[in-house]
């Protein structure tokens, strides 16, 4: 079999496993894994029960038996590159229930739509990978290379159970190019990720009887005054790096914007008491071209104008991406065009990503998924053809890298 005709019959492959991929998901949406507490015991059982159907053998590697990660790797007839897959089990919380019109862990197969929690972030990203997984299994006498499957826990909270204890233990599967199911939404390609900044915020001021109370000094104000501030975080954009050349922000331009959002805020217990003590925990997301010492410098600035105002920082990193400009790039943005029709819009990916694991280690890594918008919520889908496309770009993709020369690295 020729190189063209193994890319079509995989892609021919995959079309004909379209029940058996709409299944998968149904199995995953069934195994509730939200995080917190992040339990992916059940969601792993399931993915292990596909692989082993279909002849691919997996082990667990865990930090305890509730939060497991599950991986496996195929070796090709000869020697050539390694690439891993990437995709979390843990889901967000299904937050304000009330608003679903549809089961919460329970598929629905409505108008193209597979819905149900998790689906759009991330089991309908993992379902694809599965597939392609499997599908390159049933071939691999004639690949070159390795691919690794890695499914891993705690995405979501940004824990230490998942892909950081997995690459820690495990370093073999850190690879030479890495694919992250993570979709930036519509369908875009994610070259690049924003940075995380976590902030808490401690203000200070006169304790007493409310009857007390004076502008300004309390620390209830001096705590306003600071959020106040940093909201006018919210207007800046940044001027991508050189390296990012042809990336857009996406849907409206939000991924070049720098984002400041307080989401706990904490003070007193008794409304006629004026608290001592007020806190506010925030979390700022940085664009490439802003980095976390740029948002520091200027909060410090701030607080110095603020009396009682003290901070601390107890998570961050900077943004990360690989260039547009790299061959890694290049060959999966024309995968995505040979199967989509379409050549895929480069983006900034919002949310964080695992991904940013293998960059610190030197591997090239992307990001690319079927989340069908920029976040997922209320009735969280994915939609089925687009489920379909991504597991054959995967296959397809892997097979290339995996192909690749040396030199075709970055």
């Amino acid at each position: 079999m020729t190189y063209d005709a193994l890319i079509d019959s995989i892609g021919r492959q995959i079309d004909e496993q379209r029940e058996v991929l709409v299944d998968l998901c149904a199995e995953f949406v069934a195994a509730p894994s939200m995080n917190p507490p992040g339990r992916t015991a059940e969601v792993a059982e399931v993915l292990q029960r596909f692989l082993g159907r279909h002849g691919v053998s997996s082990e667990r590697i865990a930090v305890d038996d509730e939060a497991v990660n599950v991986v496996t790797t195929l070796a090709g007839s000869r020697p050539g590159r390694h690439v891993v897959f990437n995709a979390h089990m843990d889901t967000m919380q299904a937050g304000d229930e009330a608003a679903w019109t549809v089961p919460i862990l329970q598929q629905t197969r409505e108008d193209g739509r597979l819905y149900g929690l998790g689906m759009g972030n991330l089991k309908g990203g993992l379902a694809a990978m599965a597939l392609a997984t499997v599908t390159l299994a049933s071939c691999r006498d004639r690949l070159p290379g390795s691919l690794s499957f890695t499914a891993v826990c705690d995405e979501v909270m940004f824990g230490n159970r998942g892909t950081e204890h997995l690459l820690a233990v495990r370093p073999d599967f850190t690879g030479d190019f890495m694919i992250s199911a993570e979709g930036p939404g519509y369908m875009d390609f994610a070259i690049a990720e924003k940075g995380l900044l976590w902030v808490d915020v401690e203000a200070s001021g006169e304790a007493g009887h409310s009857s007390r109370a004076l502008r300004g000094e309390t620390a209830v104000s001096r705590l306003a005054r600071f959020i106040t501030a940093a909201d006018a975080f919210n207007e800046t954009y940044s001027e991508p790096p050189a390296e990012l050349a042809g990336v857009t922000g996406g849907e409206g331009n939000l991924g070049l914007r720098l984002s400041a959002s307080a989401g706990v805020l904490a003070a007193g217990e008794v409304r006629s008491l004026v608290a001592p003590m007020a806190s506010a925990h925030f979390d700022f997301r940085m664009p490439p071209g802003i980095t976390a010492r740029d948002v520091k410098d200027r909060l410090e600035r701030i607080a110095q104008e603020i009396p009682g105002i003290r901070l601390s920082y107890p998570k961050e990193w900077d943004a990360s991406w690989e260039s547009s400009g790299s061959s890694f790039t290049k060959t999966f943005a024309e995968v995505v065009e040979e199967v989509r029709n379409a050549a895929p819009r480069l983006v900034v990916r919002l949310p964080g990503s695992d991904a940013r694991h293998w960059r610190d280690r030197g591997v090239p890594a992307i990001c690319y998924g079927p989340q069908p918008t920029l976040s997922a919520g209320a009735d969280d889908y994915a939609n089925e053809q687009d489920l379909i496309d991504c597991a054959k770009i995967y296959a397809i993709a892997a097979i290339k890298l995996m192909s690749a020369s040396q030199s075709g690295k970055t």
